[in-house]
Order: C-alpha cells, then sequence, then structure tokens
C-alpha cells in the first residue's frame, strides 16, 4: 500500500512525523507517547473493532508503515531533536518561499489570516483534525496532508516572528518532567542536616544542535548502515540528510552509490545526475552515471574519443602555408593545438 502524502511539509520532502500522530509540532513527549498508544490500540487488528477484513488489514498497514515508524522517530532524544531541527530549516524556507506555497484545506488558509492568539488557534484545529483523522480510514490520508498544512502554516508564522515552537521536555526527561521538584535546601544552611538529602542541582540546559551536527550525524549513520549493508536504512539517513541540505551534491552522490548497490539503478540514475547538476566535476557521480545509463556512457566515451582525435598529431601533414614547420621540430605540432604550444594536457 502506497500513501499519497503530499501537502504540507511532506510537500517540502519532510517525513512530518506529528502529523502522522495527530499532534502539534511542540508536543511534549509525554503526550505523544500517549497518542501514540491510543492510536496503536485503535489500529491494531484485535482489538480495533473493525468488521471487514479489509478495513482490518488497512487499519494495520497505517499502523506499520505510517504510524509506528513516526513515533519510532519521535521516541528517540536524539532523532528527535534532529526532527526539530529539520522542522526550523522548513519554516524558514517555507517563508523565504511563501510565494509558492498553495494552501488547500480551508483549515490551513484560516489560520494563516487568523489574528490573535496564534498557538491556541492552531492546537484547536490540530484536535478537531485529529478526533477524525483514523475515525474513517478512507479519509486518513486527507486529513493527515491537512494537518501538516497547519504544522506548515504554525512554523511559517513562528519563524516570521523570529521564533520556533520548542516541546518543554525531551524524550528521556519527559518521564523526570512529570515528577515534582524537590524543595530548595534554604540558603543559610549550607549543611544538609542529619539524615536530610540535599537537593541536587539541575542540569544545565542543553542547546540545540546545529545544522552542521545533525547533517554530520545522518551522514555518519548512514556509512555505519552502508558497511552493514543495510541499504535501505542507509538510504533513509540520506534522505533525512537531503531535506537538511537539499542542494548538496556529495550527498546526491553517496545516495547515488546506495541505490546503486542496492540494485536500484533508476533511483541511483537520478541521484547522480543530480549530484552532476550539482557538481559537474563530481568524478564518483559521472563514474556511477555511466554504469547505470548506456546513453550517458555512450555520449561520454563518444565525446572522449572526439576529444583523443583531435589531439593525436597526424603524421605528415604539413604545416599550414606561409608558416613552415621549424627545423628540428615535428610538423605534428601544427593545427589548434600546435598554435597554442603543442601537445593538450
Amino acid at each position: 500500500m502506497s500513501f499519497n502524502l503530499e501537502s504540507g511539509l511532506f510537500g517540502l520532502g519532510c517525513s512530518d512525523y506529528h502529523a502522522v500522530l495527530g499532534v502539534p509540532v511542540d508536543a511534549d513527549p509525554k503526550d505523544i507517547r500517549k497518542k501514540y498508544l491510543r492510536l496503536a490500540q485503535r489500529l491494531h487488528p484485535d482489538s480495533s473493532g473493525r468488521e471487514s477484513e479489509e478495513d482490518r488489514k488497512r487499519a494495520a498497514e497505517f499502523l506499520s508503515k505510517l504510524v509506528n515508524p513516526a513515533y519510532e522517530e519521535l521516541s528517540k532524544e536524539k532523532k528527535f531533536n534532529e526532527h526539530l531541527v529539520v522542522l526550523k530549516l522548513k519554516g524558514q524556507q517555507a517563508l523565504n518561499q511563501q510565494e509558492t506555497i498553495l494552501l488547500q484545506s480551508d483549515a490551513a488558509r484560516s489560520l494563516a489570516s487568523a489574528y490573535g492568539e496564534l498557538d491556541s488557534a492552531y492546537r484547536q484545529a490540530i484536535k478537531r483534525l485529529a478526533d477524525e483523522q483514523y475515525a474513517h480510514l478512507d479519509k486518513t490520508e486527507e486529513i493527515t496532508g491537512q494537518i501538516s498544512e497547519l504544522n506548515l502554516v504554525y512554523l511559517m508564522r513562528k519563524a516570521g516572528k523570529g521564533e520556533f515552537p520548542t516541546p518543554a521536555t525531551s524524550p528521556a526527561k519527559s518521564a523526570a518532567a512529570s515528577t515534582p521538584a524537590a524543595s530548595p535546601t534554604p540558603a543559610a544552611s549550607s549543611t544538609p542536616a542529619t539524615g536530610a538529602r540535599p537537593t541536587p542541582t539541575p542540569p544545565a540546559a542543553k542547546a540545540p544542535p546545529s545544522r552542521e551536527s545533525v547533517l554530520a550525524s545522518y551522514l555518519r549513520r548512514a556509512e555505519e548502515f552502508e558497511t552493514k549493508q543495510d541499504y535501505p536504512s542507509a538510504v533513509k539517513e540520506l534522505r533525512d540528510a537531503l531535506q537538511i541540505a537539499p542542494k548538496n551534491g556529495s550527498i546526491h552522490s553517496r545516495l547515488g552509490a546506495v541505490y546503486l548497490r542496492a540494485n536500484q539503478p533508476t533511483m541511483a540514475k537520478i541521484h547522480f545526475r543530480k549530484a552532476l547538476e550539482l557538481n559537474p566535476k563530481d568524478a564518483a557521480a559521472e563514474e556511477g552515471l555511466r554504469r547505470v545509463d548506456p546513453a550517458f556512457a555512450a555520449a561520454n566515451a563518444q565525446a572522449a574519443k572526439a576529444d583523443a582525435k583531435a589531439a593525436k598529431p597526424t603524421p605528415g601533414k604539413p604545416a599550414p602555408k606561409g608558416k613552415p614547420a621549424p627545423k628540428g621540430k615535428p610538423e605534428s605540432g601544427g593545427g589548434l593545438f600546435g598554435l597554442f604550444g603543442g601537445k593538450k594536457k
């Protein structure tokens, strides 16, 4: 089963995990987990309560191919933080290209022109759609796209204010955040009373990862997966990297090489061509494209043959009239290359 998700952030090449789960982009990890558990129960074949076999099968596919992978990404602290960086970049990108953004849903258009409390209007709109998102599976993809449009508009409007919606806690700290903090030790008492535990100093908040560090993480994981010959996982990491740097020719070249190793020549050709478009001197992409595209290989070979023929001297060819070949030098230095200093280098 293939999914038709092209609206909102999906249309910008971003995997909108929040839209799949029907939660706001600044949702707390605890709330994300609660929502995931409700969806897992609703969509599981044994507990979905759906009568027809077709509906049960469709529900199981939504669970295994959309909901589970989305939660897998958002439940890991490192990937959660990396995805927030991607969302921030996509919001800025969309703001800079807002003339090209075409909103399809009434909900997104309403949010784009809403005055007053943006956060409240956004959350109410998300909740209305999320309540219906997996109730009728024939509408799930359409509603998921509408939620992603809301996410896109919200990120754009926040970016316009120089803001970015950030959850209060990360996945690893969500459990700790739900526990009330201990009462502070009185300042007058530098030594705790007998049997009393000193109040721990809260850890300093970590700065969000930079764009470069996130990109490096994707590339490192892709290399690790490639070494293990886990090509689907390597492809996923590289495609995630392209969400951050879509015009990075080196990433396209590496992605083409991974697709080639995974025996997917069509996809390899697409990314090798893109790599050469961005960097015509990419030797690895050129070699890869020769392997997967016979037409390119033939044209490349023909061009090389023509260059070699043009550079090859013709024995016994007389020098042009009025310019006899100097004594002691072969006449083959004539022609275009002879005029500019002899042999082509």
